[in-house]
Order: C-alpha cells, then sequence, then structure tokens
C-alpha cells in the first residue's frame, strides 16, 4: 500500500485481506508460538501507508519508516536516541513519535503476558486442600512482585492466560504493536467469558479478526461493544447463557476520591438496578419540593437522598450485624486540638483518608467517642496486651484503630470483616497483645495457616511476611494520621 494510491478505501481492505491471509497460515502454527513476539512479528509484518509528516526532514521520514517496522530492540534503541530532538520536531511529528512508542510499548506487553504466565501456568492450579482456591499462591506471587491488589493481580493472569492460550491473533497483532495494550485487554476480557462454553474455535477466529479491524480505528470502549455485539451475533446461545451467569457478579463497591469525595459503585441486574434508582428519585424529588432556596441540583438531591435511606437503616438496626462485637460505625480520628478548634488538622476517615477538619468536627458532633493515646513523634497506636487467647473488647478496639486493614502487603479488606489473628499461634505459646495480633482478611488468614507464608509482627505494628519461596515483604506500621 503505497501514499499515492487512488482510493484508500480499496487499499485498506486489500491489505486487510492481505493480512488476514498471514492470519490463517499463523493458525497452523503450534499455539506456544505466540509466546514469541519476534518470531510472530516475522510472520506479521504489516506495512502501513507512509505518510510523512515533514518529506524534507529526515528524522520524520525516519519515524514514519519506523512505524511500519515490527517492534525489537533495536527499532527501541533508535527511538530511545531520537528523543533528544523530540520538542524540535513538528508538532506531526510529535505524534508520528508517540505513536512509534507505543508500538514497541505493545511488544514488552505481549512479553510480559508471557513472564506472567511463566509464574502463574497456563491453567488455574489446583488447591492443595480444603482451606485454599484456585490460584492462591500464585496471585500472590505476582500480587507481591508487582506491587498489586490481589484482585488485580488475578485479573491480570486471567487476561495473560486468555490472551496466550486462546487468542493467538489477538497476540500476534499485540505483539507487532497493530493493537496496543488496551485494546488486547479489553479483546480478552470480553471473549474469556465464552471461551469456556466449548464455542467452536473458528467462532473464536472470527471474533478475533472483527476486533482487531475494528481495534486499527477505535477507542478500547468502542472496541467492546463491538465485541459484546459480535458475541451476541456470532454465539447466541453463549450470551444467553452469560447474560444469566452475569447476575452472579452483583456487587456494591466503594473508591476513594479527592477532597473528602467516593465513589459508589453499584453493579446489579438491570430490573434491580432501576428499582434503587426508583426510589432515590422518589425521595429526591419530595426532598426537593422542601428545598424553599432552591440551591441544590436534582443530581444532589439524588445523592442526599441514596445517603438518608441507608442512614434510616442502619438508625433502626443498632443491634443487629454486630462487627467484632461492635455496632456497625463510622469511625474518624481526630486530635483533641482540631476538634476543640485550635488547630486545623485532617481528620481520618476510616476506609477513606484525609477530609477537612471542619468536616471533621461536623461528624464528631454527634458521635461516639474511644480514647487512643499514641506515640507524637510516629502518630502510632500504644501497645496493648493480654494473656488470654480472647481478646478484650478494648484490645480488638485498639487492633481494630491501629490496623484498619488487611496487614498483608497491598491488602486493603477493611477491618469490619477482617479476622483477629495470633501471628505467632496462641497455642504454641503466643500471647495474645497488641503486638502479637492483628487484622487479617479471610483468604491472607487461611495463607498464614495453611498456606505456607510465615508472619512476624512487631511492637510498633509493622510485620513481616516470608512466602513460601522465601521472598520478603515488609508492611510498615501505621499512623493513624494517614489512611491505610
Amino acid at each position: 500500500m503505497h501514499a499515492d494510491s487512488i482510493d484508500p478505501d480499496l487499499d485498506l481492505h486489500i491489505e486487510r485481506l492481505e493480512r488476514l491471509e498471514r492470519l490463517e497460515r499463523l493458525e497452523r502454527l503450534d499455539r506456544q508460538d505466540c509466546l514469541d513476539p519476534l518470531d510472530r512479528a516475522a510472520h506479521l509484518s504489516i506495512a502501513p501507508a507512509l505518510q510523512f509528516s515533514d518529506p524534507s526532514n529526515p528524522q520524520e521520514v525516519r519515524i514514519g519508516e519506523l512505524l511500519s517496522e515490527p517492534a525489537g530492540l533495536e527499532v527501541i534503541s533508535e527511538l530511545h536516541h531520537m528523543r533528544r530532538e523530540m520538542f524540535t520536531r513538528s508538532s506531526s511529528g510529535r505524534i508520528d513519535y508517540l505513536k512509534a512508542i507505543q508500538r514497541q510499548a505493545s511488544w514488552f506487553h505481549a512479553w510480559e503476558q508471557e513472564a506472567i504466565i511463566a509464574v502463574a501456568g497456563l491453567e488455574p492450579s489446583e488447591p492443595d486442600d480444603f482451606f485454599q482456591g484456585p490460584d492462591d499462591m500464585e496471585r500472590e506471587d505476582v500480587a507481591t512482585a508487582l506491587r498489586l491488589a490481589p484482585q488485580t493481580a488475578q485479573n491480570r493472569i486471567d487476561v495473560a492466560r486468555t490472551i496466550v492460550g486462546h487468542l493467538p491473533q489477538v497476540c500476534s497483532a499485540l505483539a507487532t504493536g497493530e493493537i496496543s495494550a488496551a485494546h488486547a485487554t479489553t479483546i480478552a476480557r470480553e471473549v474469556a467469558d465464552i471461551i469456556d462454553k466449548k464455542v467452536p474455535i473458528s467462532t473464536i477466529r472470527k471474533i478475533e479478526e472483527v476486533a482487531i479491524a475494528h481495534a486499527e480505528f477505535h477507542t478500547p470502549s468502542q472496541v467492546t461493544n463491538k465485541v459484546r455485539s459480535t458475541i451476541a451475533k456470532l454465539a447466541p446461545e453463549e450470551f444467553e447463557a452469560e447474560a444469566e451467569r452475569a447476575k452472579d457478579d452483583r456487587r456494591v463497591e466503594i473508591y476513594p476520591e479527592k477532597y473528602g469525595m467516593s465513589t459508589l459503585v453499584a453493579i446489579l441486574p438491570a430490573a434491580d438496578a432501576q428499582t434503587v434508582m426508583l426510589a432515590i428519585e422518589k425521595l429526591a424529588r419530595i426532598n426537593m419540593r422542601g428545598d424553599v432556596e432552591g440551591n441544590m441540583r436534582i443530581d444532589h438531591h439524588r445523592a442526599d437522598a441514596l445517603t438518608q435511606l441507608a442512614s434510616t437503616y442502619l438508625a433502626t438496626s443498632k443491634d443487629e450485624g454486630l462487627n467484632h462485637r461492635r455496632p456497625v460505625t463510622v469511625n474518624l480520628t481526630i486530635d483533641l486540638q482540631t476538634l476543640m478548634g485550635m488547630n486545623e488538622d485532617p481528620g481520618i476517615l476510616s476506609g477513606y483518608g484525609a477530609i477537612p477538619a471542619s468536616v471533621a468536627r461536623e461528624l464528631a458532633a454527634d458521635g461516639k467517642w474511644r480514647r487512643f493515646v499514641t506515640d507524637p513523634m510516629t502518630g502510632n497506636l500504644l501497645d496493648y496486651g493480654r494473656e488470654t487467647y480472647e481478646p478484650p473488647q478494648a484490645l480488638v478496639d485498639f487492633l481494630m484503630a491501629r490496623d484498619r486493614t488487611c496487614r498483608f502487603p497491598g491488602c486493603r479488606q477493611p477491618s469490619r470483616i477482617a479476622d483477629i489473628d495470633h501471628a505467632y499461634p496462641w497455642d504454641a505459646g503466643g500471647l495474645t497483645s497488641a503486638e502479637n495480633m492483628g487484622l487479617l482478611c479471610r483468604r491472607h488468614h487461611r495463607m498464614k495457616t495453611v498456606g505456607g507464608w510465615n508472619l512476624e509482627s512487631f511492637s510498633d505494628g509493622s510485620c513481616r511476611w516470608t512466602s513460601p519461596d522465601g521472598k520478603v515483604f515488609d508492611v510498615a506500621s501505621r499512623s493513624v494520621n494517614e489512611v491505610a
């Protein structure tokens, strides 16, 4: 395909047919070849039309040529040397340089999929006993190595298995830079749902072809919609089954935002979501009629209505669903001087982080207080000890205030659903004390007990984890003045 082509659309179509012919040859290659991006690049070298930003500038001409080159170390080295003149090029030349960098990044991403598979394997691991689940060890290996939350690590493993094990065309397109990492990830996530449903390989290949073709000129979110509609057309029975299974994924999650705000996300069946929204809308409209000054938008009233519905339920069910013997509460930490208006230090809202002093004082006005003593230099809670297995309420309160989340590296499961654990087992002589105890979510509690992980706890609330392979991960103590 050349820059002086008479019909660009026809050229694109011819190029697409040529690429699909090469893909058909690739399908006959062994699946393991997908793990070698350089080999695949040699089979699937696709040269886009060379349209130089500035034909009179040799460097910009060279960047245009590099856009048609398969990814590799020589290309990366050349682009690296070009970066010194990055800001002296034309605007179009800088854009081409960015595109060339992304093609190389795609190769690295394909390479990373191979590395993840090397750690986690192409198939989920089988649990060693009743207390473990699939991929328990592999997930934590990836999570600790890459400093990821466990669920994020599992998502990365799942995507890598889908791309490497089931989508050779996507793997090849990624290795040559034809599609970006974001495109490959969204294709893998959408197709993964039907792979286990015994869908014919030919159908999967057709979905791949459509997705890759769409990815050349569309964003990842647009590709997502395209893949979903293609699956619905090519695999209608599987689409129906997945729609039914999707109900098992319903959940509610919360994400902290800036400036004392948070995002609450509810994944619900469509009819249930409508029910919730109708209740919020009805209460918001009622409250809006009472807003005489009319200073608030309907969006504000909807947000306040959701809070009002939840607050009303909590107020009428104080003695139900206790967490570690305490009613469900919103926990706030604030120093005495700020509470009295003498300082303006931010308060720390449990599960969120720093909030303005004025907001903290407003929340504290109706609160019930528990007093803890902190180290004035570090902000760490001071130790509290007991010698019985079952910790007294004061020690439970202390541990929840000190740890706030699971103590495993990267885990943020909140204290209200965590187990209270003896780092050194009580039946082996471990004390029921703040130094030897802490909060662990159920999964990491099981991993410590039966999964081969060792936990060493220290007096300041910090701890050290050692993996079954001997890798050591230190978790620092948590100041009550900082978010956990």
